[in-house]
C-alpha cells in the first residue's frame, strides 16, 4: 500500500499502488468486516453501488474468501438502482449478478434485496423502501442510534468524475431529501434518466461507508471531495458523505489520489 492514514475531517484514506492491490485489500476489508457483523449479530447487511465496483469486489469470489466469509449471513441491497429491467445492460443488480451472485459463493437468493423493475421509478422507490423497513423491523438491518434510518453494515460506493455516489448527482434536488430513506429521480444526467438511490441521510447512517474510487480520470473530483479547501469549496455530493456515527474510509488508488494535497496521515 502507498499510503494508509487518517484525514482530519474526511475519514481514513487507503492509497493503493495499483488497482489489483486495492481489489486485493478490498476484498480482505469486506470479509473482516462481514465475519465481526456475523459475530456480533448474526448477519452482515451490506448495500452495493454499480460501476467499477463489482468488478474490484471480484477476489471475494476467489480462495480463501470463498469458502471463509459466510455468504449464507449475507443481506445484499442496493444503494442506487437504474429503473431498468434485470437483464438491461444498465442494470446494477445484472452488474452484481454477473460478477458476484452467480459465482461458486452460497448467497441465500431470498437475502438479496433488489428493486421491483416492472413498476415506475416512483413506485420501485417507494417499494424498497417499505421492504427496508420490514427488514428493520425484523431486526436483519439494525437502526441507526440517533435517527429512524436503517444502519448498514456497509455501504459501497464508487464516485463519477462529476462527484456523484449512489444517484446522488451535483446540484440536484435529491440531495435535499431528508424524510425518506429511498428517493427516485427521473431526470438523471447519465443515462438511464430514471432511477432510485439512497437518500442522505440513510447513507451517513451506516455502520461503515467505503467508497473506491480509481483512475486519474477521478483525481480532480478526489481532491474536491477530501482535501481543505475553505468555505469555495463546491459541495460535491461525495463531499457529504459524512457517517453521523459510524466510518468513512477510502479506497484510492495512485492515480484517482494524484492531486491529494492536505492529507495528513498517521501511522
Amino acid at each position: 500500500m502507498a499510503f494508509s492514514g487518517v484525514h482530519r475531517d474526511r475519514g481514513e484514506l487507503r492509497i493503493h499502488e495499483s488497482v489489483e492491490e486495492l481489489s486485493t485489500n478490498l476484498a480482505d476489508y469486506i470479509a473482516d468486516l462481514s465475519e465481526a457483523s456475523v459475530k456480533e449479530r448474526g448477519v452482515f447487511a451490506i448495500a452495493l453501488s454499480g460501476g467499477s465496483l463489482i468488478g474490484l469486489m471480484g477476489k471475494l469470489c476467489e480462495a480463501p474468501y470463498n469458502k471463509t466469509v459466510d455468504w449464507a449471513k449475507w443481506y445484499i441491497f442496493w444503494a442506487d438502482e437504474r429503473v431498468v429491467a434485470k437483464n438491461h445492460a444498465d442494470s446494477n443488480y445484472k452488474l452484481a449478478k454477473e460478477g458476484l451472485l452467480s459465482k461458486q459463493v452460497p448467497i441465500v437468493p431470498s437475502h438479496v434485496h433488489s428493486i421491483n423493475d416492472s413498476l415506475s421509478a416512483e413506485e420501485a422507490g417507494d417499494e424498497y423502501e417499505f421492504d427496508i423497513r420490514q427488514l428493520v423491523k425484523a431486526r436483519m438491518v439494525c437502526v441507526s442510534d440517533i435517527s429512524d434510518c436503517p444502519k448498514f453494515d456497509l455501504i459501497l460506493l464508487g464516485m463519477g468524475s462529476d462527484g456523484h455516489v449512489a444517484s446522488l448527482f451535483p446540484n440536484h434536488s435529491v440531495l435535499d431529501v431528508k424524510n425518506q430513506w429511498v428517493s427516485f429521480i427521473t431526470d438523471s444526467p447519465k443515462p438511464p434518466p430514471e432511477r432510485i438511490t439512497f437518500t442522505l441521510p440513510v447513507i451517513n447512517s451506516a455502520s461503515i461507508v467505503v467508497v473506491v474510487v480509481t483512475g486519474e480520470s477521478k483525481a480532480e473530483a478526489v481532491h474536491l471531495a477530501i482535501d481543505d479547501l475553505g468555505p469555495n469549496c463546491p459541495s460535491l455530493p461525495a463531499r457529504m458523505v459524512q457517517p453521523t456515527n459510524g466510518k468513512l474510509v477510502w479506497f484510492l488508488d495512485k492515480p484517482a489520489a494524484s492531486k491529494l494535497e492536505s492529507v495528513q496521515f498517521c501511522e
